[in-house]
C-alpha cells in the first residue's frame, strides 16, 4: 500500500460558529489505492464556505476546513490510480467521492451528486467515519475521480473558481438544454452570476442580467449580457415581463421576490434556485397556474460536468475575475466576501 508524503495536514479551521478561521492541524485519512494526494496551491472562496463556518444552514461539525474551489499539484497516487502522474495539476471541486457504479440509480444517470453514499469535500463524513476537510490547508486526499486534469490553457488560479461557481450555473444549462434563441435571465451579478452570463452567452442564448447595483450594468454587458435590468427601476422590469425562458437566480433573493420573478416568465418558463437562502420560500399557488412556470434547483454537477464545464470554458475563453489573497490573510478575504465586496470570486493563494 502506497502511504501518502504528508502525514499531518495543516490548515485554517473554524472551530465554532462565526467568521473567524484559525490555524489547526488534523492526521488524514490513510491513502486509498483509487486516491490521491493533491499538494495544493489555490482555493476559491465559495458562499457555501461561509454558511457552513457561521453554521447558517446547520450541522457544521467542528472543527471545520472548509473549501472546494481547489487547484494543486498530485504529489502521491494509489496504485489503482493510473490516469495522473506526480506532478499533474488538478482540480477538486464540491465532492470527492460517490460510487459511480452502474447500479446507482443517481450515479448511472450522470447525476453523482445525489448519490446515497456521496461524501461533499467538507462537512461531511466518510463510510468508516472521519470527517472530509476541505482546501484551505497544505493538502488534500480525494478519491482520483473527482480530481480533474487542469487544461494547459486555463492559469490554475482562474480555473480554481470553475471546480463550483462555474459548474454549479452549467449544470442546469446542460441539463435542461439550454440553447441559441432562449432568453436567459441571471438574478445577481456576483461569484455566480458573472459566470452565468458567460457561460449562457457562449450557449447562444440571449442573457438579460438582473441587478440592484447599477454600476454593473457595463460590466454585464461586457460578460456577454444583451440587456441589463436596474431592478430598482419599474420601467426597466416592466420592460421584460413574460419574456424570458429561464431564470437562473444565483443570489440569496428574499422570499417575497419569487412572485415577482414568476411575472418575468414567459408562459412554461422555468426558474432555477442556485443560491440557498435561509429560512422557508412562499409562493402564491394562482402564480404558477396562471403563468404554468416550474420552480426547480440544481445541485452543483458531477464528474462528466465538471469535465464539459472545464472543457467548454477552454473552447468559449470563459474566464472567472477574481480577487487574490495569501491564505494567511484567509480572515481579511472571508470578511472581504462577507462585507459583499468581491469582485467576484476570491481565490486564496498558498
Amino acid at each position: 500500500m502506497v502511504s501518502g508524503k504528508i502525514d499531518e495536514i495543516h490548515g485554517w479551521a473554524a472551530m465554532k460558529p462565526g467568521l473567524a478561521v484559525e490555524p489547526w492541524s488534523y492526521k488524514p485519512r490513510p491513502l486509498g489505492k483509487h486516491d490521491v494526494e493533491i499538494k495544493i496551491d489555490f482555493t476559491g472562496i465559495c458562499g457555501s464556505d461561509l454558511h457552513t463556518i457561521k453554521e447558517e444552514w446547520g450541522g457544521t461539525s467542528y472543527p471545520a476546513i472548509v473549501g472546494h474551489e481547489i487547484i494543486g499539484k498530485v504529489i502521491t497516487k494509489g496504485e489503482g490510480v493510473t490516469e495522473f502522474n506526480e506532478g499533474d495539476i488538478v482540480g477538486v471541486g464540491a465532492q470527492v467521492y460517490a460510487d459511480l457504479k452502474k447500479d446507482c440509480s443517481a450515479c448511472s444517470r450522470n447525476l453523482d451528486p445525489h448519490c446515497p453514499n456521496s461524501v461533499p469535500t467538507y462537512n461531511s463524513k466518510y463510510a468508516d467515519g472521519e470527517q472530509a476537510q476541505g482546501g484551505y490547508a497544505e493538502a488534500i486526499r480525494v478519491d482520483a475521480n473527482y480530481a480533474f486534469k487542469i487544461p494547459s490553457s486555463i492559469d490554475p488560479v482562474h480555473a480554481a473558481p470553475l471546480l463550483c461557481a462555474g459548474t454549479t450555473v452549467f449544470a442546469p444549462m446542460l441539463r435542461k438544454g439550454v440553447k441559441k434563441g432562449d432568453r436567459v435571465g441571471i438574478v445577481g451579478i456576483g461569484g455566480l452570476g458573472h459566470l452565468a452570463i458567460q457561460y449562457a452567452s457562449a450557449l447562444g442564448a440571449e442573457v438579460v442580467a438582473f441587478s440592484h447595483s447599477p454600476n454593473k450594468r457595463e460590466q454585464s454587458l461586457e460578460l456577454g449580457a444583451s440587456k441589463f435590468v436596474d431592478t430598482s427601476s419599474k420601467e426597466e422590469v416592466d420592460a421584460v415581463r413574460r419574456s424570458l425562458s429561464y431564470l437562473f437566480v444565483t443570489s440569496n433573493a428574499k422570499d417575497n421576490q419569487y412572485n415577482e420573478f414568476i411575472s418575468w416568465m414567459d408562459f412554461g418558463g422555468q426558474i432555477v434556485l442556485l443560491a440557498i437562502p435561509e429560512g422557508k420560500l412562499t409562493f402564491a399557488p394562482f402564480e404558477f397556474i396562471s403563468s404554468e412556470v416550474a420552480i426547480t434547483g440544481s445541485l452543483i454537477g458531477g464528474v462528466n460536468i465538471i469535465k464539459k464545464t472545464l472543457d467548454f470554458a477552454v473552447k468559449h475563453n470563459i474566464r472567472p475575475i477574481i480577487e487574490r489573497y495569501p491564505l494567511d490573510d484567509v480572515n481579511a478575504a472571508l470578511k472581504h466576501m462577507d462585507d459583499g465586496k468581491a469582485r467576484y470570486r476570491i481565490v486564496l493563494t498558498h
